[in-house]
């Protein structure tokens, strides 16, 4: 099989080998530096403040861990796929044909992600973690009648009256925990099927970033991405959380319109609204995916999709509508719901600036020299977006524009003040659309950094507790 990218007017040119004029490694070293400087300030004042009055209400900020080094099962198996994609990733990416690069990428961060939730054992790692008292494997039973239980699912959300939800039921739309009662329904019940079907949906999203960049930006921008994608630091929370499980199901929306602007596709144009109206339903931080939709009509220059994605999308939220909930009253409750409880005690001076220091951490140090690539190159491809007679943007100014949708959608969960602390789980959803910067990194240097995006997950993985 041929692994250059057919030709097809659709698409954007390739870009050259390197970014032209920007190929210097000390300017990536020191964003990469300010990095890790703004993740040591976090843990300073975070650890101070948290010791001076329990406000922050994490042990160990700006993440939700405790302090607690550690080896464990998956030790041996961490360390040979870190050393592995270290090694082989970046030729494999050059080489492998694309069908075979996609599910050897899918493969890849699979075994990442296991090994790294399997350093705290099976039982602690993986069967455990969505059957504690916040979690949505707690209240299977109360669903036997689902038409009654979303009619009366926002009676459940603000603490007061008897029955409230646990936090992670009362904090998402009712599409999240209908998913484990589905799970149940079919014999996939239990903690340990919970955990594997997040994990394998999450690893999933690995392959559909690499088709919507493909689709966007072009083969070669998208085979510079996979080794980062596939040996993601924030993998440390995809095996312990059902934000893997949204994560994927958000990128799959992105990359079946991606396909659908590209390649005219009625079909996956439906698919993709199907899978965005199940996405609003899963988190309430979720809408804010419009903005990299969006941005994939802006870099096709197409609204030949919308109306049969909107069509599709409207039908998630008929269906629950119609069943008995509706979003536009519970999020309020929500709201209130979280002010009850951490939320109303965590200050927002801290955590507003504090959750950048756990992104940093969950995307990785490259992944930051990657976004200062993409910040100097925002104002040109921006205007040349925004100027309709310009042609269709390069592969790099379609890849920053992408990156940079992803980034703004981020920003505003931060500001909201929804998002104070967790974020380095909660935010998985963008996270992925971060990483394909690292795709604008000199292809010399790729190994070193691959290494370090290993070393802070396996760091972080090795020394503290991680709190889902």
């Amino acid at each position: 099989m041929k692994t250059e990218e057919r030709s097809d007017s659709s698409r954007p040119a390739e870009e050259p080998a390197a970014p032209a004029g920007r190929a210097g490694h000390r300017p990536d070293l020191i964003a990469a530096g300010v990095g890790a400087l703004l993740v040591a300030v976090a843990c300073g004042v975070g650890w101070a403040w948290q010791r001076s009055n329990g406000e922050l209400q994490a042990q160990w900020p700006p993440l939700l861990a405790s302090w607690n080094p550690h080896v464990g099962p998956g030790t041996p198996a961490a360390l040979t796929v870190a050393a592995a994609v270290v090694a082989y990733g970046p030729a494999l990416a050059d080489r492998l044909p694309w069908r075979r690069l996609l599910l050897t990428a899918w493969a890849t961060a699979l075994a990442w992600i296991f090994s790294l939730a399997l350093i705290e054992g099976w039982y602690r790692g993986i069967a455990r973690r969505l059957t504690t008292k916040h979690e949505y494997l707690r209240v299977i039973d109360r669903f036997d009648d689902i038409p009654a239980a979303l009619r009366g699912f926002t009676d459940h959300i603000v603490v007061g009256p008897p029955g409230n939800w646990p936090a992670h039921v009362a904090g998402h739309p009712p599409g999240a925990t209908l998913t484990f009662v589905w799970l149940d329904r079919i014999g996939l019940g239990g903690g340990a099927w919970a955990g594997v079907f997040c994990i394998v949906l999450g690893a999933s999203g690995v392959a559909a970033v690499l088709i919507a960049v493909r689709a966007l930006a072009g083969e070669r921008l998208a085979r510079r991405a996979a080794p980062f994608l596939a040996l993601a630091p924030f993998a440390v929370w995809t095996g312990t959380s059902a934000d893997g499980y949204f994560a994927g199901v958000a990128a799959w929306s992105i990359a079946l319109l991606a396909v659908a602007a590209t390649r005219r596709s009625l079909l996956a144009a439906c698919a993709s609204g199907l899978l965005f109206g199940w996405t609003c339903y899963l988190s309430y931080g979720l809408p804010l995916i419009a903005l990299p939709l969006a941005t994939v009509l802006l870099i096709t220059r197409t609204t030949r999709p919308v109306l049969p994605f909107l069509t599709a999308a409207l039908t998630v939220p008929l269906a629950f509508t119609l069943t008995g909930f509706a979003w536009w009253e519970a999020y309020p409750l929500l709201v209130e719901r979280y002010y009850q409880g951490a939320g109303g005690v965590r200050p927002y001076a801290y955590w507003v600036w504090g959750n950048l220091a756990a992104a940093t951490l969950a995307v990785g140090l490259a992944t930051v020299a990657g976004l200062r690539r993409t910040l100097t190159a925002t104002p040109s491809a921006a205007l040349g977006a925004l100027h309709p007679r310009r042609p269709a943007p390069t592969a790099e100014a379609a890849l920053t524009l992408l990156v940079l949708a992803a980034l703004l959608g981020l920003l505003a969960a931060d500001l909201s003040g929804m998002s104070k602390a967790e974020t380095e789980r909660i935010w998985q959803p963008f996270y992925f659309w971060l990483l394909p910067a690292t795709a604008l990194l000199p292809v010399r240097g790729r190994r070193g950094w691959l290494g370090a995006q290993a070393g802070v997950a396996l760091l972080v993985n090795h020394l503290v507790w991680t709190g889902w």
